[in-house]
């Protein structure tokens, strides 16, 4: 059985999860993507052995499996329909899923599925294991060269410029949900590991600019009746996106393989 993908978007995230489905993985097929600029769209796919097809961000909804890759501005408009639909949804954006838990309800009138990718975060089995039983603390620190953080919500609102900082700077520390909201672009971590443990509200995030890294940094610490866990990755930023990382993509491109292998690692 081959389950249809279609992918919203076609940046940093969106283009490069293309290009793998592109080459071939059994039990998938490409067969539509959306894009603001659709003439550009269509210059990226023409040298793949089977474009798909550039439709409106409504039209996703038609394939099996539908891939949100887009800014937070349209997740809604990726998302709804998707649900609607009965189709299996994949938020890149975790950090644009958190303050619309809506959308889960939605989910379940309709048979619908929404399935988070662990992304950038590390040990998310670990976390969610951890959260069956007692938790008491869930923290999360991130650091990005302040270019990283440009055009965050929360910046624009404090009339902040992170390419001022000379030297490593908090630009942010409170719960997930509000991170998400002034960083809808850039703590889907923060978003994912909220998901998975103990709530967005109870989750503690403290964002830096930092001029002197040239890796998206992340270090969480969870303290648990199970266990304590403490764990850092650095993810090389993608050249196109410096918000995002390169793992990304590759995140959400096993979060697929995993919805059609005989054999699945991990829960």
């Amino acid at each position: 059985m081959t389950l249809t993908v279609a992918i919203g978007g076609l940046g940093a995230i969106g283009l490069a999860l293309a290009k793998s489905l592109d080459q071939g993985i059994d039990g998938l097929k490409l067969v539509a993507v959306s894009a603001r600029d659709k003439d550009k769209a269509r210059a990226n796919l023409a040298g793949f052995a089977h474009p798909p097809e550039v439709v409106e961000l409504v039209e996703l909804a038609r394939a099996d499996i539908v891939v949100e890759a887009a800014p937070a501005s349209v997740f809604e408009a990726i998302a709804v329909p998707a649900l609607t639909a009965g189709r299996i949804f994949i938020p890149s954006s975790v950090g644009a899923l958190l303050p619309r838990m809506h959308l889960v309800e939605l989910a379940k009138q309709h048979g619908a599925r929404i399935v988070v990718p662990t992304g950038a975060l590390l040990g998310l089995d670990a976390v969610r294991a951890a959260a069956e039983g007692e938790v008491s603390s869930v923290t999360i620190e991130s650091r990005k060269h302040p270019r990283g953080w440009a055009g965050a919500p929360y910046l624009v609102k404090h009339n902040i410029d992170p390419s001022g900082f000379n030297t490593p700077t908090v630009i942010f520390e409170g719960n997930a949900y509000d991170a998400a909201a002034g960083f809808p672009a850039n703590v889907n971590v923060a978003a994912a590991l909220a998901l998975a443990g103990i709530g967005p509200e109870r989750t503690t995030v403290r964002l830096w600019a930092d001029p002197g890294v040239d890796r998206n940094i992340h270090t969480i610490k969870v303290e648990a009746a199970a266990a304590r866990l403490t764990m850092t990755v650095e993810n090389v930023p993608s050249e196109s996106n410096p918000r995002t990382g390169k793992l990304t993509p590759l995140s959400v491109l096993a979060c697929l393989r995993g919805l059609v292998s005989t054999l699945k690692i991990g829960s």
